[in-house]
């Protein structure tokens, strides 16, 4: 074991004051609930957060719109300086944080952890440069004595809102390119896995960023997120989580600029020609990664019917090689699901699949064993039908569901018809197979011979058009896009003539 007693205690007492984040200080709330937050691997409640009030959320916006228009004037220069403080502050602090992501979120301490911490500040770095480049185009006039100019600029103060997931690295996302560009933040961490948030925020307030840029505040989604994403001092709003979540919101938000990463359902598509066991062992990550808790996990995998048993074979001693259990053991693969809500359904999925004629052939229910009945057993379903909820939903649990595809045609239909287009993955050794799949695959990431989890933290990610999937895109300067605006200036010359 490479945990201790002394580690999670040293974890846990390096947490600011677990309080809201306002005005650059930490502050009660004056709300006098407490959400606990629970360790899923052992029961153990770690912490109790304040339940922020409609009011505190007021005191936190006009915090930000307050501090707006001093650092939007700040050059980009000054605030990519403070963005590589950040990034270093988080680096100085990677244990501490990786051990308070493992503790209240429940995956693996060095497998997927430590990582996310890594790439959290990495998107910090990443910012801090793209916004030294943001060149915009000069635009010829038709009248000879004007000039325009572009500038893409700030928006203004952003709600940021974010799910249990990833507790640091999806909030980066957002801060990175978000406070870059000139925006101030109000940023709301999912109750369930707060605490890495608030070591994140103080990374922040360390960094000598001015007071009100970037705020805190801590609450469910129905009083808390509400307020915050109501709010007429709010101009946009990021959010990453369920497509009902981003329903809601953006019936909530109004004229808000809204960046909304949403679900996904796969899938990974499996040709009558792939290198099956490179096929197979992607599969198994990309359902297992995270307990299968990933907006592109492999929640369907199509399969040609000639090749589904050799497929199936492989694909169950994937299963069987990925060790469950302590999420500080250091061969330990995969933690427990975070959180009833998310079990549950998995299980209800399964089960409607298994009363319309699937079968498990590994897998199918939670582990023993455990402190807690939080963990599940990596999962693999056979025989599943196109009107199983496993097809049509988002599961997100550790579950690989196999559909068997006659041809190409149905392949393409069935990837393309949940209405979700998220990132979507093909496994062929024929290239002209590849782009015929790329290019007819209603999905804003499609990846060639890998997991459908793939991902690097500079490139472009996000839904693809008229999905259920949400709209704007994650990763690097792409960000910039959607937290910035085009603006034009027209400029009037004297002709010396």
């Amino acid at each position: 074991m490479i945990s201790s007693p002394a580690q999670f205690n040293n974890a846990i007492a390096a947490l600011p004051p677990l309080k809201l984040f306002i005005g650059g200080q930490w502050v009660d709330s004056d709300s006098n609930e407490r959400i606990d937050v629970v360790n899923p691997a052992t029961g153990e409640l770690l912490a109790s957060i304040p339940h922020a009030s409609a009011r505190d959320v007021n005191r936190a916006v006009e915090s930000a719109r307050k501090a707006w228009d001093g650092w939007r004037l700040t050059p980009p220069f000054e605030r990519a300086t403070i963005c590589h403080r950040i990034a270093d502050r988080i680096l100085a602090r990677k244990e501490q944080i990786a051990t308070v992501i493992s503790l209240e979120q429940g995956k693996p301490y060095l497998a997927e952890a430590l990582p996310e911490v890594e790439e959290t500040a990495e998107n910090f770095r990443i910012a801090a440069e793209d916004v030294k480049r943001l060149e915009t185009p000069i635009i010829p006039a038709r009248d000879p004595n004007k000039r325009l100019f572009t500038f893409k600029v700030a928006i203004g103060t952003w709600g940021i809102i974010t799910p249990w997931n990833f507790p640091t690295v999806i909030p980066s996302e957002y801060f990175g390119p978000g406070l870059a560009a000139g925006n101030t933040i109000v940023f709301k961490p999912a109750e369930q896995t707060p605490l890495a948030g608030f070591l994140l925020t103080q990374c922040i307030a360390e960094s000598g960023l001015p007071p009100g840029v970037f705020n805190l505040i801590s609450g469910d989604g129905p009083t808390t997120g509400d307020a915050l994403v109501a709010h007429p001092g709010i101009d946009g709003i990021g959010l990453t989580g369920e497509t009902t979540t981003g329903d809601t919101i953006q019936r909530r938000a109004g004229v808000k600029k809204l960046l909304m990463e949403l679900g996904g359902n796969g899938p990974q598509i499996v040709l009558e020609d792939a290198d099956l066991p490179r096929a197979a062992k992607a599969a198994a990550f990309g359902a297992y990664f995270n307990a299968g808790q990933v907006c592109c996990a492999t929640e369907r995998v199509l399969v040609d019917r000639r090749v589904h048993s050799d497929f199936l074979d492989l694909l169950i001693q994937e299963a069987k090689n990925v060790r469950v259990g302590d999420p500080f053991h250091p061969e330990v693969k995969m933690g427990p699901m975070n959180n009833n809500s998310v079990l549950e359904k998995t299980e209800r999925h399964l089960s409607d699949a298994l009363k319309k004629g699937a079968r498990v052939v590994f897998g199918g229910k939670r582990g023993a064993g455990h402190q807690t009945n939080m963990f599940f057993e990596p999962t693999v379903i056979d025989n599943v039908t196109a009107d199983t909820l496993l097809n049509k939903e988002e599961t997100f649990g550790p579950v690989v569901p196999l559909i068997t595809v006659n041809d190409y045609d149905q392949a393409i239909e069935l990837a393309n018809g949940t209405g979700y287009g998220l990132q979507m993955a093909v496994f062929t050794r024929d290239i002209d197979k590849a782009f015929y799949f790329a290019e007819r695959l209603r999905a804003g990431n499609v990846v060639i011979n890998d997991t459908t989890d793939y991902w690097e933290a500079h490139e472009p990610f996000g839904g693809g058009g008229g999905t259920r999937s949400g709209y704007g895109r994650l990763g690097g300067r792409f960000t910039f896009d959607d937290m910035t605006h085009l603006k034009t200036i027209a400029l009037h010359i004297n002709n010396l003539k």
